[in-house]
């Protein structure tokens, strides 16, 4: 109750007058937004400058001027029955098979070529942009901002009226709670301004709700392709999003609350379905392709094979294997530089210091991979209270271009693992041109069922080695129990 006062005296002085200068109704919410640190020109000013540096990190925009025009003219239509119809919103499809959707502030809203393979329709898709425009007109990245702001001002405050460091580290720990509780709240807001924004656009509501049962299908897939599928539950409670049985449950409910009765709205599965039939799937070529525990680079020339336990992820920075079950903590990142006419050691120090180690290498050795000078070394330190063995090894390909792994292995899994990631290391080697050529990629082609099909006959066709059945319900929003009706549209995975 003490502590309670001198809070209260510390912030009486301040707030009055940021409440009165700061407070306006938000239309989208209708709400009282009070967002001192980030005016509307500043939510402009960091989308803009942030927008090039989302597109380098994400593979740039898609090469698909109809598939991005289809997209621009989707968000605009929602952008136009919203609270901010005059807002100038920028739409982008992103060239990565990540499965994402997301806004920045001043309107700039994304979506995957990932995402948009996962997508059943076009009341679905107008339900993901839907959405991220939510997160823009509600000024969720200036109230996260905003909150921070005071979460570290109030503890601070609260440090100087007690002088307690351990009782403002733990009121920390509190704030940082209450913040991804509300980050929750701001998903389920998002989930209904979406719907709203689609009702008044002439989408049908309910696809949101089968969307979201989607990407739930697909998380529990990528669970089952990471050797995790056995594990319990875990509790929301410190997550930034809220469970999605929960928001499928919701988002369904504010469908039936707009009035607008189920199945009377077209879903123009057709439409969307022409859009992306054809399009890219998965990795590009050009960017690396992951083949099971396999990466393989047709312009670099390369390829390597992780350990098993270990799920492989391609970027334009880097590729990243994470370890699951016995090698759950464990992780490789994979990358390139030009050498610039430097030795091997010397490119390994750069490397070394371009990762920030501050600790000093151990075991330095040159070696030879494949016929290519490497060099190796590690060290152990202390992450996240866990003590870890980081070990780089770095390989002169060719001419100027060098490549590394850095392996970050917890010391108590250390021993069991060392061998395989050896093994991994010395899988590094070239590839032919003959080899390189035979690399292909995947595609979506639409597929309309015939007489006869069923879900073990046609997900026999799709072009992985592994889990086909599983890939296919995902991608097609089907259980296993499931009939597949004549004439039924359906999307497959083929080798381009």
């Amino acid at each position: 109750m003490l502590l309670e006062k001198q809070i209260k005296k510390l912030l009486i002085v301040v707030l009055p007058v940021m409440l009165a200068a700061c407070t306006t109704v938000n239309p989208a919410t209708g709400k009282r937004d009070f967002t001192p640190f980030m005016s509307p020109q500043k939510e402009l000013s960091i989308g803009r400058d942030a927008h090039p540096g989302i597109l380098k990190d994400n593979g740039g925009t898609f090469n698909d001027p109809r598939l991005t025009k289809y997209v621009d003219d989707m968000g605009q239509r929602l952008v136009a029955n919203s609270e901010l119809s005059d807002y100038p919103f920028t739409f982008t499809v992103l060239d990565t098979p990540l499965v994402n959707a997301f806004a920045l502030p001043g309107g700039y809203v994304y979506v995957t070529r990932g995402i948009m393979a996962l997508v059943n329709d076009e009341a679905e898709l107008a339900s993901v942009i839907g959405h991220e425009i939510g997160h823009v007109t509600a000024r969720h990245s200036a109230k996260r901002y905003n909150n921070q702001m005071f979460a570290g001002l109030g503890t601070v405050l609260v440090g100087a009226a007690t002088g307690n460091n351990a009782l403002t580290n733990s009121l920390s720990q509190g704030a940082q709670a209450y913040l991804m509780s509300y980050s929750r709240d701001q998903e389920h807001q998002s989930d209904e301004l979406g719907i709203r924004y689609a009702s008044r656009s002439g989408f049908d509501p309910y696809a949101a709700s089968d969307m979201l049962n989607g990407l739930d299908n697909q998380h529990n897939l990528q669970l089952i392709l990471a050797n995790r599928a056995d594990e319990p539950p875990r509790s929301d409670f410190n997550s930034t999003h809220p469970n999605t049985q929960d928001r499928v449950r919701r988002a369904y409910q504010k469908a039936v609350d707009t009035g607008i009765a189920q199945n009377v709205r077209p879903r123009n599965q057709d439409v969307y379905f022409n859009i992306i039939d054809g399009m890219i799937y998965g990795d590009d070529p050009k960017q690396g392709v992951i083949q099971g525990r396999d990466f393989l680079h047709p312009t670099m020339k390369l390829k390597f094979t992780v350990p098993e336990n270990y799920s492989l992820q391609n970027s334009s920075e880097a590729v990243m294997a994470r370890g699951t079950g016995p090698a759950e903590g464990a992780a490789i990142i994979f990358s390139g530089a030009s050498m610039q006419d430097n030795t091997i050691s010397d490119y390994a120090n750069a490397i070394w210091k371009a990762y920030k180690i501050e600790n000093e290498m151990q075991g330095n050795q040159n070696i030879n991979i494949n016929g290519m000078d490497a060099y190796t070394a590690y060290t152990t330190m202390d992450m996240n209270n866990q003590s870890y063995v980081v070990r780089l090894i770095a390989i002169h390909h060719s001419g100027d271009n060098g490549y590394h792994f850095l392996m970050l292995t917890p010391q108590s899994k250390y021993q069991g693992l060392s061998d395989s990631l050896q093994r991994a290391s010395y899988s590094f080697d070239k590839i032919t041109d003959q080899e390189a050529a035979a690399i292909k990629g995947r595609k979506i082609k639409i597929v309309r069922a015939r007489s006869g099909d069923t879900i073990d006959r046609l997900s026999s066709q799709m072009a992985f080695d592994d889990y086909k059945k599983e890939r296919f319900l995902a991608l097609n929003n089907l259980t296993e129990n499931q009939s597949i009706k004549t004439g039924q549209l359906l999307k497959l995975i083929v080798w381009q």
